[in-house]
Order: structure tokens, then sequence, then C-alpha cells
């Protein structure tokens, strides 16, 4: 169903900005280095040598893996004891990943159990490297219970740990694999603690407040991240937001799990407005401890230190500092040289808004600089034409301050006047667009400002990167105060003469594309086009569409088709879909599982039977994103297209 866009004459070609191949997620085993590149066309693995060399493929050519972005769990494991790689595969973006194994050096993947769990969500969710026993977290697709796994990958023994229709993921490991601690979570950031031991038939609570025992009352979110096992494991270390909104470090006793302790953290040097990212041990008391301030990037080595009261020491920066700063990191990985002292080598992949991914190791030593392996540039377009944003933070209708990013064309481009404006909306919507070139969104807004327009991104209440309360607040609310949120940072572009407010677009995928439906539908005086990428439209569907497991989760934190109906309606896309005027296209993955094909097939069938014109583009072996180059040159050729005709430039 591709039909090639007619693109006018432009000075440049989006192929240009996808000459920079993905570079993402690395893990270094040994002397080389593992990562995941569409050097092909497609997303596969590849490795290197760790001083620096030509990419070698691991994996058949044409087999395309899932964006690690949208991916519970990771994409592979590399297994250098049994001289082997686990590598996650699905089908043309279904999300049924299925764990593989090829030898260290690339092969033909061969399904770890076989045919035993086709056509189910398989993910790998933490690997033992070292005792090759790995968690997945088992979605049949076809009952709302969530299996955890604990498989033995060197003689294929399958043990379960149990069901919840609330997740029962792994969540911390002792070092033994005696116990291993269970999360439910019930909406983002509302988990509970459970723990499992060999010989028992159930789990036990561990921490927290059942859904079932909360008898209607509120109570605080933890936002439990990774557990680590800590004190001979006798007590847990982990990232929760217990006692800070933006996220702290916590200690938890075993013999005392019902009082936590906040444990402080000395030496960090970013500033800003952000939250903890998380906290991954590197081994013994050494661990790795990540922010998000303002979409960037810091990484910290430091070391937990056990005691009354426990506290945690910043020992040096990985990145953050120039010039590993204002960008994103893509994976973080490590490996120990050394173990007395302890002395760990780390790879890391990172990227900026105006500057594709490249691949760095920081060598063993205290003092050492990162070194880039990498260098993939953008072809035939000058860095100075790439736009860097800058703030366009601005308070809301209620005093709330709300993130945003604005890119403008480069001055070196000429041109002269008010710019229309494109407004784009990220997913999730607990989600957070930023700086990363990697991610679908930047080569999109790159395009857009070197042909002429200016981009508006704003991160409204209910994204991620900005504490607790904030990302809450979308809760039971699409289609509300997020929807104001928008509006009033539309007004305020109002009032700057580098905007043409007349001229104005909406773009957006996921939950941006429900967004987009309803700034459109809602808000018609205010747009000249709109693009969705498969967003919602009618709500109680979407919800009784997507898989049983899914289903669960979308009850509690947006409504239930049932019982939530008349709400459910009200905040529908669909409900004022007669209120559009703005010419719009919709963009769909053909096997997407999250937002399946009908529900923009019916959108669209709704618009046509009202007269209305939608152009309409179903990717055919994709799913819920766009990865294969064929197609990502389509879609950004055709979404640029369609504003240019629209909105002028």
């Amino acid at each position: 169903m591709l039909e090639k866009p007619t693109i006018s004459k432009t000075q440049f070609l989006i192929e240009s900005l996808l000459s920079a191949r993905l570079l993402l997620e690395p893990q270094i085993v040994g002397d080389r280095i593992y990562f995941l590149s569409d050097l092909a066309g497609t997303l596969s693995l590849y490795s290197i040598a760790s001083s620096g060399s030509i990419p070698e493929p691991l994996l058949p050519g044409g087999l395309a893996l899932v964006n690690p972005h949208i991916m519970p769990g990771d994409n592979f494991h590399v297994l250098p004891k049994l001289g082997k790689v686990l590598v996650m595969i699905d089908k043309l973006g279904d999300e049924n990943y299925q764990p593989n194994l090829i030898p260290l050096g690339g092969g033909i993947p061969e399904p770890l159990f076989g045919n035993k769990y086709r056509d189910e969500q398989i993910a790998c969710v933490h690997c033992d490297k070292e005792k090759n026993i790995a968690y997945f977290f088992r979605d049949n697709r076809k009952t709302p219970d969530i299996e955890c796994l604990m498989v033995n990958l060197e003689t294929g023994e399958v043990k379960s740990l149990g069901t919840s229709i609330y997740g029962n993921a792994c969540n911390g490991v002792s070092s033994d694999h005696s116990t291993v601690i269970l999360a439910d979570g019930y909406t983002a950031g509302d988990v509970v603690l459970y723990y499992w031991q060999e010989g028992m038939t159930t789990r036990k609570l561990l921490y927290g407040v059942p859904l079932d025992q909360r008898d209607g009352k509120q109570v605080p979110l933890t936002g439990i991240g990774w557990c680590s096992f800590v004190d001979n494991n006798k007590g847990l270390f982990f990232e929760s937001t217990i006692f800070h909104d933006n996220g702290g470090l916590t200690y938890l006793s075993l013999d005392d799990p019902s009082k936590p302790i906040d444990v402080p953290i000395k030496g960090l040097r970013h500033s800003g407005v952000g939250e903890m990212a998380g906290v991954r041990r590197v081994k013994g008391d050494v661990f790795v401890l990540e922010y998000n301030i303002d979409g960037a990037s810091w990484a910290y080595e430091g070391r937990f230190h056990s005691g009354t009261p426990p506290t945690f020491e910043v020992e040096r920066v990985l990145i953050g500092n120039q010039p590993l700063s204002d960008g994103v990191v893509l994976g973080l990985e490590w490996q120990i040289k050394n173990e007395k002292p302890l002395q760990a080598e780390y790879v890391f992949s990172f990227t900026r808004a105006n500057s594709p991914s490249q691949i760095y190791h920081i060598p063993i030593g205290e003092k050492v600089a990162a070194e880039r392996l990498s260098s993939e540039k953008v072809l035939g377009i000058p860095d100075e034409y790439l736009s860097a944003g800058e703030d366009a933070s601005y308070t809301s209708f209620d005093g709330l301050r709300v993130s945003a990013r604005l890119y403008l064309p480069s001055s070196k481009l000429g041109y002269k006047g008010p710019r229309p404006l494109v407004e784009y909306v990220h997913g999730g919507p607990q989600g957070q667009e930023r700086p990363d070139f990697t991610w679908f969104s930047m080569p999109l807004i790159q395009y857009l400002t070197l042909n002429g327009f200016a981009v508006f991104v704003p991160n409204v209440r209910g994204s991620t990167g900005y504490g607790m309360r904030y990302m809450k607040w979308v809760d039971k609310d699409w289609g509300g105060k997020d929807v104001l949120d928008h509006v009033e940072g539309l007004k305020r572009l109002e009032k700057d003469p580098r905007i043409d407010s007349k001229h104005r677009g909406v773009v957006g995928r996921s939950y941006g594309g429900y967004m987009t439906l309803t700034l459109a539908s809602r808000h018609p005086e205010l747009w000249k086009a709109a693009v969705d990428m498969f967003g919602p439209y009618d709500l109680p569907t979407w919800v009784s569409r997507i898989p049983p497991t899914w289903q669960t989760y979308f009850r509690l934190s947006l409504g239930d088709p049932v019982k939530d109906k008349d709400f459910l309606v009200e905040r529908s896309p669909k409900t004022y879909m007669n209120q559009l005027s703005a010419p719009l296209m919709i963009l769909q993955g053909k096997h997407d599982p999250r937002v399946p094909e009908p529900e923009s097939a019916q959108l669209v069938k709704d618009l046509r039977e009202g007269g209305v014109r939608v152009d309409y583009v179903v990717y055919e072996d994709e799913g819920h994103d766009v990865l294969r180059f064929k197609n990502r040159v389509h879609c950004y050729n055709a979404i640029t297209e369609f504003f240019r005709k629209n909105l002028g430039n």
C-alpha cells in the first residue's frame, strides 16, 4: 500500500538524515562489543572489536528486531560461558517475542523453547550471564495472567514462579537465585513487592499494599525499580519515590520490611529539573546511578555503604559533563577487568538532538576519557543546518511548569519571516520527548526544520522525567488537563514573532496520535493539518481490542470500557470527529498489537462515509513503529509533504 509521495524540489533529502545509522544498546564481553543497528535497513545485531573495527552481522539479512525504546526487557544478552547470544525475535513488529540462541560469532537463530510458547510474548527481564539463568515475562496473549519463568539456559529447565494479572515480574534476584523479588504494577509507579523462595508454592507479600486490600483508599506510590540484594542478602537496595517525588535511593531490611530507609547521596554534580532513572549493581558495593535531567542523561559510578544509616557516595561522573552532555544514553553496560581493586570498563551509546548516536568505550582507570569508536554522520547536510532546539518551557493554565523545546530552522538556511508551526506530541502518555536523534521523532523534527517549519515539542502533564506527581496527573484524565496544557503552550507561541500561528499542524504517535485526533477535533480552529500515527480513536472499543494483559492496566489507568463507558466516550476523538476541519493523514502498522489496525481503519471508514477526505497509509511489515528503512523514507517524506501542502513553508 506504499505509494511514493510527490515531493517538491527541496535542498535536502530525508535519506541524508537517515544515512546516520542507529547504534543502540551496546554490551561488552571480552574484547568485543555487541550492539543493535540498522546498518542493513532493518534493526539487527552486530559486533565490533572493543578497539574499533568493521561491524560484523550476527543475524541473517532481512530479519528485523524490535526497537528497544518500546520493548519490555532486553533485546539480547551475550552469554560467554555458553558461547551463545540470547536474542529476542518477533514477526514483523507483532511484539510476540521469542527467545532464540545464536553462536557468539553469529548464525541462524534456534528457538530456545521450540514451539512451546508460539504466538506468545516471552520477554527477558533479567539474565545472569555468570550462572546462565534468565527470567522471562510470559504473556500468552489469551488471558490476563502474566507468568514469571526462571530458565536455566544451559539445561533448558523451566520453573514457573507463578502468575498475576498485575505483572508478577522478576524485580530482583539473590546471588544464589534462591530468593526472587516479584513485582506487581497496577498503574505507572504503583508497585507492590512480593518474594519467592526455593520450595515455596506461592509468593508472599514483602512491601506495599495490594490492590484488593485498599478498600478504596489512596496509598502512597512507591515507584520501586530493580532491587539489588545487599548486606549478604539481608537487605534490598533500590530506586523509589517512597521518600522523594523525583526519586531517591532506598534500603529495605528483609528482617523488617515495613520500615524502608532513605539513603542519602553524596557527590552529585548535576542541577536542574528531572528525576532519578535507576540504580544498577556493577559488582559488590559499586553501582551505576542514572538521572534524567530535563531530558538529558547523567550517569555516575558510586559506592553503597551499609551501616546506620546506609549512604551512597558518588566516586566519578561517567556521563553528563562535556563532551558527553545535553544528550541521551542509549544503553550503558560494563564488564569487570580486575577484582581487587575492582575495576570496570564501560560501553554505551550517546546521542543528541542534532547528532547521531555513537558508541563510546571507557577503559579501566579513574581518570581516563571515553573513547568514541564510531563515526556515524549525516551525509550532505552541514552540522550547522541542524537545529539544536531551545528551551520553550511555559506556565500552564493552573500554574504548572511544562517543560518544552522549540526547534527553529537554522539561520544558515536563509528562511525569511515567521515560520509555520508543527507541534509534535510524544506517546505514552507516560513518556517523554528527549534530545534523542535515534528516536523516530527527531529525524522528522530535523527534516521539518530543514523544510522551513518550526517544531514545538511540549512534555505536558503525564510525561515522565519530572517526578511521580507530574506523571500521574494524566491517569483517568486522558483528554482533560493534558489538552489544556497543549492549548496554553500554543497561546504562548502566538506572542513569538518568529512563529506563524495562523498556519499550524499537529502530529503524534500512539497516545500522541490520540492527542492529535483530540486536538484536531475538539479545537479545530487551531489547525490547518493533522497527522495521526496509530492513535486510539474510540476508547471503549480500543481497550477491548488490545491484548488481555494490557486491558488490566488500562482499565485501572484510563477507565473500564463497561463501568466507565460514558467517560471514555466523552474523551474519545470519535465523539468530536464531526468537528474536524483540517486535512488529516493517518499512518498505521499492519501488525500493531497496541493500537490494532482495525482502530485506524474504523476512523478512516467513519470519515469517508461522512464525505471527509483522509489520507491513509498502512505499512504491511510494521507494528507499533516504523523501523524499516524504505518505510521510514516514505513516512518522513509523506508527513513533510503533507504539511508543506497544507501549511506552506
